[in-house]
């Protein structure tokens, strides 16, 4: 039986996801990166191939996210593809028909238009935390909910409050300045919840053409109070499917299983096996100095030699294939 390795590498999380040939999730991991990328990954392949059954081989790794380069050095990737095309293979495969996919993680937000099966459109915020997992997790803190309870709590409110939630910063003193005036928790946790759709409506989605089925996912999509205040504002329903949490993980297993399909049996998985989460990998950069571009190349190295490197807007930096291999058949011994 052949798996399907996906892995997502954000800021905030790291993703792993097996899959097999009918596209059904096997295992799937959610890990805080914590500014490690590399520790996260090398995490993830440990406990994934302590938990594998005996006699299943990954035909196929694909990576995706903020880290996807890194993690396809790491483990051994065929393919690897930005968010937007990972999560909207996974929205299709799990909500038949999907016209439009919010996804909202730890640091970022975006929206994808889908129309026919295929991108059509999207949008992305990367300047302001506001509305993102990591300015949730920040308030739920501060006002001490566990944030998995946020969204129970702020459903309970009768008179939510109005809250400026264009900006991080004047999101957190208005609701300071609630908290002052007498207004219970849950009217302001539930106005912040409204605020912050209102900010992803009038900036990432601003312009797009918004049509159900609307798929909700990312970390985000587990708090029932955003979820609500956007089927309020969209006047639409909201579908929160079964693994949002790690849905570009799964878009990422899912391409690698079409790419092997498409190459056929013969070249075989790039996978370095499970054992790389033992390589001691290393990652620098350096300014190259030969032009006026003065690129900034990162560089991964193993047992003091460069496997792979990035950045640049010419060859000269590249890894030859001979380090690559010699990185696949050092993992394979360090087993």
């Amino acid at each position: 039986m052949n798996y399907y390795l996906g892995i997502d590498v954000g800021s905030v999380s790291t993703n792993l996801v097996l899959i097999d040939d009918e596209l059904t999730v096997v295992e799937a991991l959610y890990i805080r990166t914590r500014g490690r990328p590399i520790e996260a990954v090398q995490e993830g392949l440990e406990k994934l191939g302590g938990s594998v059954p005996a006699g299943v081989r990954v035909g196929g790794v694909g990576t995706t996210g903020s880290g996807r380069q890194l993690a396809a050095v790491i483990a051994g990737a065929d393919v690897v593809k930005n968010e937007i095309t990972s999560h909207a293979v996974a929205a299709m495969r799990f909500v038949p028909g999907a016209r439009t996919v919010i996804e909202i993680g730890g640091q970022d937000s975006k929206i994808i238009i889908l129309r026919d099966g295929v991108v059509a459109d999207f949008g992305m915020n990367t300047i302001c935390a506001a509305g993102t997992g990591s300015f949730l997790d920040q308030q739920a803190a501060r006002l001490g909910i566990p944030i998995e309870q946020f969204g129970d709590v702020a459903l309970k409110a009768m008179s939510p409050v109005r809250i400026a939630g264009r900006c991080a910063v004047f999101a957190e003193s208005d609701m300071i300045h609630k908290q002052q005036m007498g207004h219970k928790v849950p009217d302001i946790l539930y106005g912040l919840c409204q605020a912050l759709v209102r900010n992803y409506l009038n900036n990432v989605a601003k312009g797009k053409d918004i049509k159900s089925p609307v798929v909700f996912q990312g970390g985000v999509a587990a708090n029932a109070g955003i979820r609500r205040a956007f089927e309020e504002a969209l006047g639409l329903p909201v579908t929160v499917p079964e693994h949002y949490h790690v849905m570009g993980a799964i878009g990422a297993a899912m391409l690698a299983r079409e790419t092997m399909a498409r190459k056929g049996a013969a070249p075989g998985s790039r996978f370095r096996g499970f054992e790389a989460s033992k390589v001691p990998f290393e990652g620098t950069s350096f300014e190259c100095s030969h032009c006026p571009n003065r690129c900034e190349i990162v560089e991964i190295s193993a047992w003091g030699r460069p496997v792979s490197r990035w950045g640049g807007r010419c060859p000269r930096w590249e890894v030859s294939d001979g380090d690559v291999a010699m990185l696949t058949r050092q993992a394979q011994r360090v087993s």
